[in-house]
């Protein structure tokens, strides 16, 4: 499989927002339109923290990475959260998945970023087994409160 990984633009929208709501779907999540529009317009804002990254085969979008770049009281260097993965279903176990997180870290590396990191749910146990041949698990626990 050849791919092609670059940040999405204005006119992949129509190919990005299927995979959002694919993403959104897997975690049994909705979200008001205007809350994906406010996440689209901040990937196309370069003073935007937030960054989105598509693996692209012929020219058909099969995955995405949504990140967000931040400071942390660990480092001087900014450090990434690799907020959302998805593949479309047909694409899974081919690689791209792996090839949207390696690129994420190559950027790292080539912005001298302290540290990649993220969280899936713990019944992903399909995406476990790729994300611990690529990271380190944590051991951390996380609490969250919606306000």
């Amino acid at each position: 499989m050849t791919l092609d990984i670059r940040p999405l633009e204005a006119a992949d929208r129509a190919a990005w927002e299927p995979l959002w709501q694919g993403y959104l779907t897997f975690y049994k999540a909705s979200l008001a339109a205007e809350v994906t529009d406010t996440t689209w317009q901040r990937f196309l804002d370069p003073a935007e923290p937030m960054f989105v990254r598509g693996a692209f085969e012929n020219g058909k979008l099969l995955g995405i990475v949504q990140c967000v770049l931040h400071r942390t009281s660990w480092s001087p260097k900014p450090i990434c959260y690799l907020q959302d993965l998805f593949t479309v279903p047909e694409a899974r176990g081919k690689g791209v998945g792996k090839a949207l997180i390696e690129r994420i870290y190559d950027e790292a590396r080539a912005g001298n970023w302290f540290r990649v990191y993220w969280q899936t749910h713990e019944s992903n146990a399909e995406a476990q087994v790729l994300y611990n041949k690529l990271a380190d698990r944590s051991g951390f626990i996380v609490y969250r409160k919606n306000m």
